[in-house]
This record gives C-alpha cells, structure tokens and sequence, in this order.
C-alpha cells in the first residue's frame, strides 16, 4: 500500500534533484526512526533559509560529506513538520506541495495551514 498525501492520494515524489526525504527517496516517506518528521514538502524561499539558518539549521551550505549540495530559493524539500509550523508562526512559512506532502503531517499543523501556503506552481 502507497503512502498517502494530505489530500487523501498517493504520496508523490517531492524532488529527486536535490535529492531529498528522510530516506533520500525524493518522498517525505517516514517510519519511527525519523525523529525529525521530515513530513511537508516546500518549495524553499530566501527568507525560510535565512529563517532556518538562524535557528541552526543551516540548508544553504554544501555538505558534501552528505552528498548534499546546499538548497537555493525555488529548491523543493522535504521539510520537518515543526520547523514549518515554526516558519508559519514567524511568517516566513514557505509554500506547501501538498500532493508531495505525508498525510502524518496532519499530526502537527492544521490542514487549513497547509491550503493557505499551498504551493500553486506545476508539480513538475
């Protein structure tokens, strides 16, 4: 059985360039190891990696060792579901893919938080 997305659907990919997930599958697929609920897909902007980076976690910077390239504005992501509510609650939330975000996202915001930053670009 497929994950499912907030909408109910099949969960689908969120970006597979940069590759990213808690598994680098290019989903926000999750189990019990992921402690970190890498759950909501986004479409970074400037002010959430400025926004990220202030709170430590930077996704700007290459790091290499984790074949990871570093995220620049329009990037899409895999995001932790309290950082995004955090970005929400700072103003700063980036925009939601929600057919790309895990349905368990819904343990953490509110599905009317989701639709108000959905994304409304092409998938892909």
């Amino acid at each position: 059985m497929n994950p499912k997305n907030v909408l109910g659907t099949d969960l689908l990919p969120c970006s597979y360039d940069p590759l990213t997930g808690y598994f680098r599958d290019g989903c926000c697929n999750t189990d019990e190891s992921d402690m970190g609920s890498h759950l909501v897909c986004v479409r970074v902007t400037k002010e959430f990696l400025a926004f990220s980076g202030a709170c430590g976690n930077d996704l700007v910077t290459p790091q290499p060792q984790y074949r990871f390239a570093g995220l620049k504005p329009g990037d899409r992501w895999c995001l932790c579901a309290n950082r995004w509510r955090e970005a929400l609650e700072s103003g700063v939330a980036p925009p939601v893919v929600l057919e790309a975000t895990h349905h368990k996202a819904l343990e953490f915001v509110l599905m009317a938080q989701l639709q108000k930053h959905r994304f409304q670009g092409a998938l892909q």
